[in-house]
């Protein structure tokens, strides 16, 4: 089974001026994200408006990213849908199709009880040979799931990796200990701290528009140059809190159009930035030195 470790995009999609997947854009940004040292990539999820796209689109942006990556990095779909059988056959393509894993949130609208939440992740890991990256986001999800029971569904052949979206980044700690280890974490929001804490990964929004950095982060961790480390966490504070709250969306495609690869606007209902965000995103490309180098470009 994968080995998941590092910096990994959770990917916004490229839309075209009609509104439709930009694929060649799409092409492009994988390679520039690879080039760049990314560690692994995750399109598909609330970053990449899966809620808004069609399931032939979601075909579409799945094969696009795992073909172009072609084994150079780890590639994990999301698969979340509401209906544990909708999960199940999302999964089961993204198998089909090259997937190194998938990354599902919880039903997110019914708010499931323990027990639910088990069968869900049970019967979609039945279903699938490859790694299940539990999701928790309770901010969007509607669901907490709270370290005892992320423990209990470390038990679950297949769920060898949890995104922790919270900011309570002990929570990195407790999930190690409770899972006595079968849980491997990313961290989902705090990146430094949850490396800190024991992390394996960081499921990355930031990424987007600063691969390389990124990725270079879990090195110097890694490496056990905390000092380094914290010093190039706090010179991109300023474009991680960019890219984090109500505009991640927005604020990201604001960012990578600054840095030289438009990628289309937000769908609606979601608005893109305005005159402001796009004149902030500006500066922090100049303060921050972002830029877009590819070889294929």
């Amino acid at each position: 089974m994968a080995d998941f470790r590092g910096t990994y995009t959770i990917m916004v999609t490229p839309f075209d001026a009609e509104g439709n997947v930009d694929v060649p854009t799409l092409e492009r940004y994988v390679d520039w994200q690879i080039e760049s040292g990314i560690h692994g990539l995750i399109p598909l999820g609330s970053t990449g408006e899966f809620m808004s796209m069609s399931d032939d689109e979601i075909a579409l942006v799945a094969r696009t990213v795992i073909d172009r990556a072609a084994g150079r990095v780890p590639v994990l779909i999301g698969t979340t849908a509401e209906d544990t059988r909708a999960a199940v056959r999302l999964s089961r393509r993204a198998e089909a199709q090259g997937a190194d894993g998938v990354m599902v949130l919880p039903p997110f609208y019914c708010t499931p009880t323990d027990d639910e939440l088990f069968l869900h992740y049970r019967t979609i890991s039945d279903a699938i040979g490859i790694p299940i990256m539990v999701y928790n986001n309770p901010a969007v999800a509607n669901v907490d799931l709270k370290p005892p029971l992320v423990a209990r569904l470390s038990q679950i052949d297949n769920c060898r990796y949890i995104k922790e979206s919270t900011l309570e980044v002990t929570r990195v700690r407790d999930i190690m200990r409770l899972s006595e280890g079968r849980m491997a974490v990313f961290g989902g929001i705090m990146g430094f701290e949850s490396y800190v804490e024991g992390a394996v990964g960081w499921a990355a929004v930031p990424s987007n528009g600063a691969p390389g950095e990124m990725a270079r982060l879990y090195d110097l961790v890694m490496a056990g140059q905390l000092a380094e480390a914290r010093a190039l966490a706090f010179k991109h504070f300023p474009m991680i809190d960019f890219v984090a709250g109500q505009s991640y969306v927005a604020g990201t495609k604001a960012l990578l159009a600054a840095m030289g690869l438009p990628v289309g606007a937000p769908r609606p209902p979601r608005l893109p930035m305005g005159a402001e965000g796009i004149a902030a995103a500006k500066r922090l490309v100049d303060e921050l030195g972002l830029k877009i180098q590819t070889a294929t470009a």
